[in-house]
């Protein structure tokens, strides 16, 4: 199946370029509210899903047993631009748990955010593995792997204590055998496993739950937290800042899931070719228009289904948008 358009650049009110992509929106029953393209498809859903890779530091008994706040939590579930903050809440898990920076295994880069990155330059650093943009979720695990006495070395492996507490949650979850998924590594070393997009739709509506405590931890603790998830300037930090009753998480490769909490409702998304602008202006124009927000939320969530683009000089030259979607 050839998935239908979803985000396209015009220039000169002429359209340049074009991103195809599939999307689901599910409610707790697996009913499929929206949809388009190839929804039932296995698809990496990537660094999205955090939020299910620290469920099990939560359900164990780990994230309280180390006294870990909301600031923590939600750094465990961010795909960070490495800025001062995100450093600081890095280094604050660890200390609670009593682990040593240098028991990270997800490698380290410069900070993703330009300024903190200049920073680090400027000042003669080189990037450690706290900067990393998965410092968040590795800490988490780390302090996860203490918690039940498994061997902090290796704890990205597939067969790790750790690795397969967030399988056993993914199946819990998605209600897909996730032993018998194609699995892969993800670029901080931990696997991802390739998984059919209603389901992990159907997985984010299940986070909606208000009597589960844990989910209600981790979706009170992002959306407290929008800065910690990304950072400066970032869409998942600004969209969740305008409409804070979403729940958005970006991944690799042109990836957003979420879920709406007061909705019910879950939602995963994918541009085909991995690029993040067709993504984010297609999701923005996704949840608009579902009938569950106010005109306030709508408006703002149609004025991120479009973005201007300038030259070098500033001026307007186009807009990447959302096309129509069915």
């Amino acid at each position: 199946m050839i998935n239908p358009v979803i985000a396209e650049l015009r220039r000169g009110g002429v359209t340049e370029s074009q991103h195809r992509g599939a999307y689901a929106v599910v409610d707790a029953h697996g009913v499929v509210a929206a949809q388009a393209g190839a929804f039932e498809e296995a698809f990496f859903a990537r660094s999205a899903i955090k939020a299910f890779q620290c469920l099990p530091l939560i359900e164990s008994g780990g994230a309280r047993a180390f006294n870990l706040n909301d600031e923590d939590i939600a750094l465990c579930c961010a795909s960070h631009g490495g800025e001062t903050e995100h450093v600081r809440v890095a280094r604050a898990i660890l200390a609670k748990a009593g682990i040593a920076e240098t028991c990270y295994e997800c490698g380290a880069h410069f900070p993703t955010a330009r300024h903190a990155a200049n920073d680090l330059i400027r000042a003669g650093e080189k990037p450690l593995s706290v900067h990393n943009n998965c410092s968040g979720k590795h800490a988490g695990m780390l302090a996860l792997a203490k918690h039940l006495g498994a061997p902090l070395e290796g704890y990205v492996a597939f067969d790790h204590p750790v690795q397969m507490a967030v399988a056993d949650c993914l199946s819990r979850y998605t209600g897909v055998d996730v032993a018998k998924a194609p699995r892969g590594i993800d670029g901080c070393s931990v696997p991802t496993w390739a998984l059919p997009m209603d389901r992990v739709a159907l997985a984010f509506a299940k986070l909606c739950d208000p009597q589960n405590n844990s989910v209600r931890w981790i979706i009170n603790a992002v959306r407290a937290n929008p800065f910690l998830i990304a950072g400066t300037g970032r869409f998942d930090t600004k969209i969740m800042q305008a409409v804070p009753r979403l729940f958005i998480k970006v991944g690799a490769e042109g990836v957003f899931c979420g879920c709406i909490p007061h909705a019910g409702l879950g939602f995963a998304l994918k541009c085909d070719d991995g690029a993040v602008r067709g993504a984010e202006v297609a999701v923005a124009e996704m949840l608009a228009q579902l009938a569950v927000w106010t005109e306030a939320e709508k408006a703002e969530l149609e004025a991120f289904a479009r973005e201007p683009l300038h030259n070098w000089r500033k001026l307007y030259v186009g807009e990447i948008s959302a096309a129509v979607l069915p």
